[in-house]
C-alpha cells in the first residue's frame, strides 16, 4: 500500500485517515495542537459502523517533521488554502499526487497552482462527521467518496493517470470506505453542491439543523427550490443532472440523522465560513455561462453579511 499524509485531521481527514490507518496504511497525520494527545492516547473514531482507536498513530505538530509521501490528502477547510504553499512542498516528492477532499467548486485550483498540473485529484465526500475533541472523531452517517482527476478550471489541464486514481480507490476500498472513481469530477461536484448550497446556507441563515429545515414546510420548500436552481446552474455550465436527483437528495436528507452542517458549526464557533468555495465559485461559473442564480445569490449575500458582522 502507498504512503499517505493527511493535512487537516478533523471530521473528514480524521475519519478517512483513521480507516486507512486501521487497515495498516503507512499514514502520517498533521495534527498540530492534538499531536501530543494523539501520540499518547491514539486517534479515536466512534462510528455507526463500529468504534475503533488507532494506536500508535503517526502524529506531527509540523510538516517539517513528516516524511514525504506518495499521496497527500488535503482535508483542510478551503478557507485555509492559503496555508498550502507552506505545507504541500515539504510533503511531496516528484512522483507524489494530491487528493483534495473539500467542499465546493474548483477547490483544487489552489493545490494545482502549487504542485502543478496533472498531479491533483478531487473527491466529493458524502459524509456526516464531526470532530468531538482532541484526537476524537464522531462519524454519524454516510461516508461515500466520488474521486476523479482534476482537469483545471477550463477542463483542459492534463489529468492524473486513471491507474493512479484507481490505486487510491483500491486503498480506500480495502480500508472500508465506499468509494468510486469518476470520469467527471465537476459533474460530481455540482451534484454535491445541490445539497451543500441549500443546507449549509439555510442552516446558518435560519439557525437550524437539517431535520428542522426538512420538517418545517416553508424551509423544506425553500431548500428544494434552491436545489432546483443549483441544478439549472449546472445545466447552464454543461453538466447534465436529471431532475430526479432533486428527489433523491431530498429523500436522503429525510433519512439522515439530525445534523448540523459544517458551515453552521463554523459560524457558531466564530470560524470563517466556506462561502467562496461553496457559493462564490459556483455563482461565478453560472454567471459566466449566462445563468442568474437569484436565490443562491441572496443566500450568498446574507452569509457574507453574517460573516462580516461577526468579524467586527
Amino acid at each position: 500500500m502507498s504512503s499517505y499524509a493527511v493535512i487537516g485531521t478533523g471530521a473528514l481527514g480524521g475519519y478517512y485517515g483513521g480507516l486507512l490507518a486501521r487497515n495498516g496504511a503507512d499514514i502520517h497525520f498533521l495534527m498540530r495542537s492534538d499531536a501530543d494527545y494523539a501520540r499518547e492516547h491514539g486517534l479515536r473514531v466512534d462510528s455507526k459502523n463500529g468504534n475503533f482507536v488507532v494506536h500508535p498513530v503517526h502524529a506531527y505538530h509540523n510538516v517539517d517533521e513528516m516524511p514525504q509521501c506518495d499521496f497527500v490528502i488535503v482535508a483542510l477547510k478551503s478557507t485555509q488554502n492559503d496555508a498550502l504553499i507552506e505545507l504541500l512542498p515539504s510533503l511531496m516528492h516528484n512522483k507524489s499526487y494530491a487528493i483534495v477532499l473539500q467542499n465546493g467548486l474548483h477547490v483544487e485550483a489552489s493545490t494545482e497552482a502549487i504542485v502543478g498540473k496533472g498531479r491533483v485529484m478531487g473527491g466529493c465526500c458524502f459524509l456526516c462527521s464531526n470532530k468531538a475533541g482532541p484526537g476524537y472523531i464522531r462519524h454519524l452517517d454516510y461516508g461515500t467518496i466520488l474521486l476523479g482527476a482534476y482537469r483545471g478550471m477550463d477542463g483542459k489541464s492534463p489529468a492524473v493517470p486513471s491507474e493512479i486514481v484507481q490505486s487510491v480507490v483500491q486503498d480506500f476500498s480495502a480500508a472500508g470506505v465506499p468509494i468510486e472513481g469518476t470520469d467527471s469530477l465537476q459533474l460530481a461536484r455540482w451534484k454535491k453542491l445541490m445539497w451543500n448550497i441549500p443546507f449549509n446556507g439555510l442552516s446558518v441563515v435560519l439557525n437550524a439543523s437539517t431535520d428542522q429545515i426538512m420538517n418545517t414546510p416553508p424551509s423544506r420548500q425553500l431548500a428544494e427550490a434552491i436545489m432546483q436552481e443549483v441544478r439549472e446552474a449546472a445545466l447552464a455550465c454543461g453538466e447534465n443532472i436529471p431532475v430526479s436527483h432533486v428527489d433523491l437528495l431530498m429523500d436522503h436528507t429525510d433519512k439522515m440523522v439530525p445534523y448540523d452542517s459544517s458551515m453552521r458549526l463554523d459560524y457558531l464557533a466564530g470560524r470563517p465560513m466556506e462561502i467562496q468555495a461553496i457559493f462564490g465559485n459556483p455563482l461565478a461559473a453560472a454567471h459566466q455561462a449566462g445563468f442568474s442564480a437569484r436565490i443562491v445569490q441572496t443566500i450568498h449575500d446574507q452569509l457574507q453579511f453574517l460573516q462580516a458582522t461577526r468579524e467586527r
